[in-house]
């Protein structure tokens, strides 16, 4: 690599980047979604919740007596004058479920949810003084919260949503029984997932944490809902690459389906895809493959195809991993069969085993092949057909632009993380992504010489790694010192050592002092210290 002037000889200047660790939660577990829950009478039958709050979309509610304004008479003009929600009026106790009715009914007939915001707000204005008057914790008030919390959330307001969800928990008191226990349960997973579309990882987990606390203490710790919990809160361990505890509670979770599920049940399925995802990130090939080969059994036994084709692509990977070349093909075409027959030739699943079969073909030096299915996956995420997710895309490109580095073609490679990092950039929820894209994009202006534009890229993936709660990983950590290495390359030595050290804390602390990654990074700061005479 080209020095700037500056004899650093120690200093580490190979910029490969760890992979980024691509989490894909299997197909058949619930992805976090918040939606708007229905609104359920305090004397009406205890109701049982979900282990996760996924309530059914917006309808009216069968407490209320009240007339509402239809939809069919608002789209034809014969309106009725808006009910009266003076502060006055607030204290009627029938007020407060007429306003949710509204605001449900609103959402349900398309006019948008700012109309459907001021009418939750004012519903829980009312349940909150009806509550007060009372001077008894109200689950109807909780439930108005959570519903105005959603709509918040449905319109990109999740900071505002926060403190609306956090009153939410304050209100149900878990001592009274079950009823209220999952109410607090509920808000706690809400907040779990609103922090996490913010970005927000630690905050995220220690919420869903909390949430399935409580649960346990209401249901007991081998009811399947707990497990269905577990297995969520797994996922989010996954995702912040905390792998020892994502591994701790996927086995409770099987073991807990096991009890409750017949043999080769989905979901002993979808646990067991997860354990090979945690296994394979872990470096246990040999153990996610047992994994792998278990689910495609239970999947077989339930005639799921699409999701035994999934689970090939994923054996393949573990194939890849253990150079067992042949075996790893052979799975991928298995795969690229069904997928074709099911989903058609231009599915974004075609190009993801295309993607797949290109990276085996690089690393075993069939660099024409390799390239030919790239061309391949990117004609169809060029013209992406109804249904593809901008995600699905975005990924696609990232991993291709890997290979295109791992041949020597950096230029390439830029051109197509730019392209991932524009379709994510407005996607709540997408800022690790993006850091990471951003980090991949400072290694590539590195290699290419553009060191200002490599170190803006590592600043801002580091910015946006602090406000996510990734300041402690080990990720965090081999950023900032590419960033290091960008700032020797621009004569900046002492912001260079700054990140350096806070490097070596983060490496020291996560790998140990004898990781490759902090080995290297102890020669990049020895450099820097001589160079700056000290």
């Amino acid at each position: 690599m080209r020095r700037s002037g500056i004899d650093l000889n120690a200093v580490n200047s190979d910029p490969t980047m760890p992979g980024l660790v691509s989490v894909k939660t299997p197909p058949d577990v619930p992805t976090p979604q918040i939606s708007i829950p229905e609104i359920r009478p305090e004397q009406s039958t205890p109701t049982t919740p979900l282990p996760r709050p996924k309530p059914p979309s917006p309808s009216p509610s069968s407490r209320s007596k009240l007339p509402s304004p239809s939809p069919t008479q608002t789209r034809s003009g014969n309106k009725k004058p808006p009910p009266d929600v003076s502060d006055a009026s607030l204290d009627n106790p029938d007020l407060g479920p007429f306003l949710l009715k509204l605001a449900r009914d609103t959402i349900a007939s398309g006019e948008g949810p700012t109309k459907a915001l001021d009418y939750a707000i004012r519903a829980s204005k009312s349940f909150e003084r009806c509550a007060a008057a009372e001077a008894e914790p109200s689950l109807d008030y909780a439930m108005s919260l959570h519903v105005l919390a959603a709509i918040y959330c449905s319109l990109g307001k999740f900071e505002e949503a926060v403190p609306v969800l956090e009153q939410a928990i304050s209100v149900p008191d878990a001592a009274r029984g079950a009823d209220h226990a999952l109410a607090k349960f509920s808000g706690y997973m809400q907040l779990g997932d609103t922090y996490s579309m913010l970005g927000q990882v630690d905050r995220s987990i220690g919420c869903y944490e909390e949430g399935l606390k409580i649960q346990i203490e209401a249901l007991g710790d081998t009811d399947p809902r707990v497990g269905e919990t577990c297995r969520y809160l797994a996922e989010a361990h996954v995702q912040a690459m905390q792998f020892d505890k994502a591994e701790e509670l996927c086995k409770r979770t099987l073991e807990i389906h096991r009890a409750h599920s017949e043999p080769a049940s989905l979901e002993e399925a979808a646990d067991r895809r997860l354990m090979a995802l945690i296994c394979e990130a872990k470096g246990d090939y040999e153990a996610a493959l047992e994994h792998l080969v278990l689910a495609s059994m239970a999947m077989i036994a339930n005639g799921q195809d699409n999701e035994v084709a999934a689970i090939d692509v994923s054996i393949g990977n573990i194939y890849l991993s253990l150079c067992r070349f042949d075996e790893a093909v052979f799975s991928y075409q298995k795969a690229l069969t069904v997928f074709k027959s099911s989903k058609g030739d231009n599915h974004p699943s075609v190009a993801s085993v295309f993607v797949r079969l290109a990276d085996l073909y690089q690393k075993t030096g069939k660099l024409r092949e390799s390239k030919s299915y790239c061309e391949n996956a990117l004609r169809i995420y060029a013209k992406p057909v109804p249904g593809t997710t901008t995600e699905e895309i975005a990924g696609g490109l990232t991993e291709i632009s890997a290979i295109y580095e791992s041949v020597d073609e950096p230029e390439e490679a830029l051109k197509l993380l730019q392209k991932a990092m524009k379709l994510l950039e407005d996607k709540p929820g997408q800022q690790n992504t993006i850091a990471g894209i951003e980090a991949r994009m400072g290694v590539m202006f590195y290699m290419v010489g553009r060191y200002e534009e490599a170190r803006n890229s590592f600043e801002s993936a580091v910015t946006k790694l602090r406000s996510s709660g990734e300041k402690k990983s080990a990720f965090f950590g081999v950023v900032l010192n590419q960033m290091g290495l960008a700032c020797v390359q621009l004569f900046k030595i002492d912001e260079a050592a700054e990140l350096f050290e806070e490097a070596r804390v983060i490496l020291e602390q996560e790998c140990g002092p004898c990781h490759q990654d902090t080995l290297g990074l102890y020669s990049n700061l020895a450099a820097t210290y001589d160079a700056m005479g000290r």
